[in-house]
């Protein structure tokens, strides 16, 4: 059973910071280029960054360049999202989605696999 566990969100200060976790089973994890997308009340789902499978690629929207970055541990089938310097716009449910495949990009339709998601908040 292929399972995506997202984890790490919470409530953080503007400026603060946090580390999103996404946990998966059922996959040969080292196959999979895994993204993070987000999406904010009545907004449509945003991709955020993903990493590729083989070079480790990555990709980063261009909201998120220089503060967030995504890493992978193949060996604890986990992959990360560092979020710092967080701002109020930041703030959505961020989810974890992943694909068989080398290459990543930001498109939702690209992944076939998804997580339940977890709530970042930023706020004073």
């Amino acid at each position: 059973q292929v399972q995506l566990v997202e984890s790490g969100g919470g409530l953080v200060q503007p400026g603060g910071s946090l580390r999103l976790s996404c946990a998966a089973s059922g996959f040969t994890f080292d196959d999979l280029a895994i993204a993070w997308f987000r999406q904010a009340p009545g907004k449509e789902r945003e991709g955020v960054s993903c990493i590729g499978s083989v070079d480790l690629h990555t990709t980063y929207a261009d909201s998120v360049k220089g503060r967030f970055t995504i890493s992978r541990d193949n060996a604890k089938n986990t992959a990360y999202l560092q979020m710092n310097s967080l701002k109020p716009e930041d703030a959505a449910i961020y989810y974890c989605a992943v694909t068989r495949g080398v290459w990543c990009g930001l498109s939702f339709y690209e992944y076939d696999y998804w997580g339940q998601g977890t709530q970042v908040t930023v706020s004073s």
